[in-house]
Parts: structure tokens; C-alpha cells; sequence
């Protein structure tokens, strides 16, 4: 279907002037979208493994591989929903009813951590698995056409920075909030704290989607929208374009293994606190550590991308985070101070790392669609693929770790004795092999020359 030029598709979304600049309600509006994703990116990736491994009495082996399969599934979905993200676009000048669609990730939530009762080991391991590659496709069909928006925007290099600092806010409230709050619903409460907890969760998630949708119809409103070009086009197609552009994957590989790293931090903390510091409530004390710098880091990391840019920024995080995780081996001879402190720095680190990779996607959409090559939707669902197979790896090479180690799996509270071997794995698994990960996301990262193409 062809239109005037000028016209606007039938139920678009209105097409004033577009200023340039979004307004700070609009960016706030939207943003509130990234608190419910910060509760499903940090409480499944935080809890989720140690529920398996601890509650449900499912090996460390099994549980990796429960928690794998639906990731390597969502892997396949994101660049299908990218395209047909684009599609939908160019059909009615928005993305909306898809990312209505992740309004529903609340339920999978609750699915996920209400367990039968009784249900121990294979079972436990099934029903965990289903609920959550249900939970991982909902939550794509909000994550793509939501990420998509900075992408879509009529907006400029510095100001594509200051949206996404702004859902990077966002996002490490939510983090930080799921962060804290869900080892404190579920210390002591058995399974049933665990369903409690993702009740309670998952209704702030449904809040802040709706508030969501509304922040992505005002940005349109006050920036403008770009409607993906009408060309012959397939999810084979779309997904080899964005993968040939040199600068993107590079930069795609890179946030590959920061995804990883990042995702094993969260799925071997409580291990860590737990049988390193011998302490479990520490957990929520050093999630807080790691989280409430990231909350105030984020504007000054917007600051120094335009004094250094964000590919220098983002290569200074990665590096920062490398020395915290091999500080973190020192374990208990570390003293909980000291901890506390080189948490700090990383979380600091960890709000670079998202800020810096995230918004440096529009920019690889901005330059290919100078060539005449991009398509938005494509590239954010290639990059959002990329993501989900960081939260899949992370929690799976930590699980293979540990079952590499020995260790032993309890059920319902009790403490199982861990050798040797299992403790030594353990904390290397936590600490070393992230600082080996990070190290090859900086050397990937080195290979991007988006920086120098991108700045206006």
C-alpha cells in the first residue's frame, strides 16, 4: 500500500513538526517501560538458578539446561519479531500493538515461581523451563518495538545519548528495586515467599508497561516517527544486513559477552555471599552496593560521552569491571568493606556498560540508514536476540562451572556441605571466568569504528 508524501498511514500516530528534543515527561513517561523489564531482567536472573538449585532440589546440570533452552529459543524469536516489528510500522505508522502484547509478561512471572506443591527435580526443572520461554517470548514483544523507539525518534546523536540515559535511569531503578526487594520477599519464606514475591513484582511491571505505551505515543508526538522503507525484505534478509554491517557486529559481539558477564554476576551472587561470605544476607546489601551507584552514575556518564564519546566510555567500563571481578577473588579475605566498595565501582561500571552499548544502536541505525541499508527494527531485533543469549549463557556457564566443581544441590532450606573443589569453583566461576568474558567484550569493542562515523 502506497501513501501521499506527507500523508500519514491509516491510524498513525500524529505527525507534528518534530522538535529535535523530547520533553523530560515524555522521556520519563517512556522510561517507566524499563522498570518492569530491570524486575524481569534481575529477579530471574538473580533468583532463578539458586531457586532450581535450592529450593526445588534440581541439579546444577539440569538447572542450566532449564534455564538455557527457552533462551536459545528467544534467540531465534527477537530478529522474527524485529522484522515483523518493521512491518507492522510501515502498516500503520507505529509499533504498539506488539508491545501491548508484553503487558502480559506479569502472569509468566508468577507462573514461573508458583511451583506445584510437591514438585521436585525433572518436574520442577519442566515447569520452570515452560513458564519462563513463555515469560522470555512476552517479554520480546514488548523488549523490541520498545528499544526500537530511540531508532525511530527524529532525533540527532547527542540527543539519542540523553533518551537512553534517561531509560538507563529507568532501568537501574528497576534493578535495583527487584534487586533488593526479591531476596528479601523470599528469605525464609520457602516456595511460597518465592510466589508471593513474583505476585507482588509483577503487578509493579504491569504499571509501568502501561505508563510505557503511553511515553512511546508522546515521544512520537513531540519528535517525530520514522516509517521503515518499503523494500522486498525477509527475516533472512533483514537479520544478514544488519550482521554485515562491520561496525554493528563488532559491536553486537562485544555486548555478547558484557551481556554474559553481567548475567553471570547476578546468577552467582547469591552463591557467593552465601558460601564465600558465609553470610546470604549480604545479597541484598551488595545488589544494593551494585545498583545504587548505577542510579546516580548515569547522568555523569551521559555528561562524559560528550567530552570522550561513547566508545571510549564504554571500553573504560568494561576495563573497570575486569578489575572489580578479579578483586572479587580474594573472597572473604577481601573483608566485607572492601567488598562493599569494589561492588560500588562495578555497579558504577555496569551503568557505562549498558548506557554506552545501548545507545550507540541508534547510531548504527542512523549510519546504515545514511547508506540506505537499515531497517530499525531488524537491527534492535538482532541486537535484543543478542542480549537474551547473554542472560541465557551467563546463568548456563555458571551452572556448568559448579556441576564441573561438584557441588550439591539441597531442597526446601537445607544446607548441603560443599568440598573443596565445589567452593574452589564456585568462586572462580564468580569472579575469574567474568574478568576473562569482559576481557574479550573490550578487545571485540576496539574492532568499532561506529564512534568515528556517528558523532555530529
Amino acid at each position: 500500500m502506497s501513501t501521499a508524501p506527507g500523508r500519514p498511514l491509516p491510524g498513525a500516530l500524529p505527525q507534528p513538526a518534530p522538535s529535535g528534543r523530547a520533553t523530560a515527561a515524555a522521556l520519563t513517561a517512556y522510561a517507566a517501560g524499563s522498570v518492569g523489564m530491570g524486575v524481569w531482567v534481575t529477579v530471574p536472573g538473580l533468583l532463578l538458578l539458586y531457586f532450581l538449585t535450592n529450593s526445588l532440589g534440581v541439579s546444577p546440570s539440569l538447572a542450566g539446561v532449564a534455564l538455557l533452552l527457552p533462551r536459545v529459543l528467544d534467540t531465534l524469536v527477537h530478529p522474527l519479531l524485529g522484522s515483523l516489528s518493521d512491518r507492522q510500522a510501515r502498516r500503520s505508522g507505529h509499533r504498539l500493538g506488539m508491545l501491548r502484547w508484553g503487558l502480559l509478561l506479569a502472569a509468566a512471572m508468577v507462573a514461573v515461581f508458583t511451583v506445584p506443591a510437591g514438585w521436585q527435580g525433572l518436574p520442577a526443572a519442566l515447569w520452570v523451563g515452560g513458564w519462563f520461554a513463555v515469560g522470555n517470548l512476552l517479554f520480546a514483544s514488548f523488549q523490541v518495538p520498545y528499544l526500537t523507539t530511540p531508532s525511530d525518534l527524529r532525533i540527532g546523536y547527542h540527543e539519542r545519548t540523553r533518551v537512553f540515559m534517561y531509560r538507563m535511569l529507568f532501568l537501574t531503578l528497576g534493578l535495583l528495586g527487584a534487586g533488593v526487594a526479591a531476596p528479601a520477599l523470599v528469605q525464609g519464606g520457602g516456595r511460597a515467599g518465592y510466589a508471593r514475591m513474583a505476585l507482588l513484582l509483577g503487578g509493579a511491571m504491569v504499571v509501568c508497561g502501561l505508563v510505557a505505551v503511553s511515553g512511546v505515543r508522546r515521544l512520537t508526538a513531540e519528535c517525530g516517527f520514522r516509517v521503515p522503507r518499503r523494500q522486498p525484505h525477509s527475516l533472512v534478509g533483514d537479520t544478514g544486513t544488519a550482521w554485515r554491517d562491520r561496525d554493528f557486529r563488532a559491536l553486537v559481539l562485544s555486548y555478547l559477552l558484557t551481556g554474559t558477564t553481567t548475567h553471570l554476576f547476578l546468577a552467582g551472587l547469591p552463591f557467593y555471599t552465601d558460601h564465600i561470605l558465609h553470610d546470604d544476607t549480604l545479597t541484598t546489601v551488595l545488589m544494593g552496593c551494585f545498583l545504587c551507584p548505577a542510579v546516580l552514575a548515569g547522568p555523569g556518564w551521559t555528561a562524559l560521552s560528550r567530552r570522550i564519546g561513547k566508545q571510549r566510555g564504554l571500553l573504560f567500563s568494561q576495563g573497570v569491571f575486569i578489575v572489580g571481578s578479579l578483586a572479587l577473588s580474594m573472597g572473604g579475605r577481601l573483608g566485607t568493606a572492601t567488598t562493599a566498595a569494589v561492588v560500588v565501582a562495578m555497579g558504577c561500571a555496569f551503568a557505562g556498560l549498558q548506557l554506552f552499548a545501548f545507545s550507540m544502536v541508534p547510531d548504527a541505525v542512523a549510519a546504515a540508514e545514511a547508506r540506505g541499508t537499515a531497517l530499525a527494527g531488524a537491527y534492535t531485533g538482532v541486537w535484543t536476540a543478542t542480549d537474551a543469549a547473554g542472560t541465557a549463557v551467563g546463568p548456563y556457564l555458571y551452572s556448568a562451572v559448579l556441576t564441573a566443581g561438584g557441588f550439591v544441590s539441597s531442597a526446601d532450606g537445607r544446607t548441603a556441605v560443599q568440598s573443596h573443589g565445589a567452593l574452589t569453583a564456585l568462586l572462580g566461576g564468580f569472579t575469574l571466568v567474568p574478568a576473562a568474558l569482559m576481557a574479550g567484550a573490550l578487545a571485540l569493542q576496539l574492532r568499532c569504528r561506529l564512534e568515528s562515523r556517528s558523532a555530529r
